[in-house]
């Protein structure tokens, strides 16, 4: 997203109405790589319309039109028309990140957090038993450049692994999804809500953002030493994800 221009160009500056989406800036970004661009509308009408809704734009340049559907809702101020506020922008941005999959394979995830206006995102009947997996808190802004940030919402053993990566990592690994940043656990600098289901804010660099915090189902962690070679497990001789027995030796 970074490399991409997201940040800095089309995107950052003109919002979700349609007027806005045929400036020149827009329609530049956007045929810098469609393929992308085209990724990038849906996860962020996704995040920032509600469901039901939609955006619709056809581009001047190939004359192809696009419908991105909302889902979440996290910006409606930003989803009516008006400029989007620092808030929106960090909503915004913490729930793509929490969409981002190191591996690129679709995985069910749960998400929580609250809009721009405070209101908590719903939870559905059974959803913290299907998605018994604590994974991560995102935060941060992309579009004005302070970076955007995954802290892990528990502690792996050294034998397993996320197929999503982003978040949840095994100790002693670096950052796996770069542009996103790797910090410290999230309950070392995020503030959750009065049942302790998700954070509502993460602080970084002396500055507090909202959060959005994901689950997993436990059978998408992966165990080195099971027999089966996984995504995230490489070659070698041990029992840890960067040296598996599971894959067998390195050539």
């Amino acid at each position: 997203m970074a490399t991409n221009g997201m940040a800095t160009n089309g995107l950052s500056t003109s919002g979700l109405i349609t007027n806005a989406m045929n400036t020149s800036a827009f329609i530049t970004w956007f045929n810098q790589d469609v393929s992308l661009a085209n990724m990038v509308m849906h996860y962020v009408v996704d995040c920032g319309i509600s469901d039901g809704s939609s955006r619709t734009w056809t581009n001047p340049t190939t004359g192809i039109q696009y419908v991105w559907n909302g889902k979440w809702g996290l910006t409606p101020g930003w989803a009516s028309g008006l400029p989007a506020t620092e808030l929106e922008q960090q909503l915004i941005t913490a729930c793509m990140a929490a969409y981002t999959n190191k591996y690129g394979r679709a995985v069910d995830i749960s998400i929580q957090g609250r809009d721009a206006l405070g209101t908590p995102i719903p939870v559905g009947t059974h959803e913290f038993t299907t998605f018994a997996q604590r994974e991560a808190c995102f935060f941060g802004n992309i579009f004005n450049g302070e970076g955007v940030y995954a802290g892990s919402d528990a502690r792996l053993s050294t034998d397993k692994s996320s197929v999503r990566a982003c978040g949840l990592k095994t100790p002693g690994t670096g950052d796996k999804c770069p542009p996103i940043h790797q910090v410290d656990p999230c309950s070392e600098i995020c503030k959750p809500d009065l049942q302790n289901n998700y954070y509502v804010t993460c602080s970084y660099n002396g500055k507090a953002y909202p959060a959005i915090t994901t689950r997993i189902q436990l059978s998408d962690i992966n165990v080195c030493g099971d027999g089966v070679c996984q995504i995230s497990e490489s070659c070698g001789t041990g029992f840890t994800p960067d040296s598996c027995m599971d894959c067998g030796p390195c050539p």
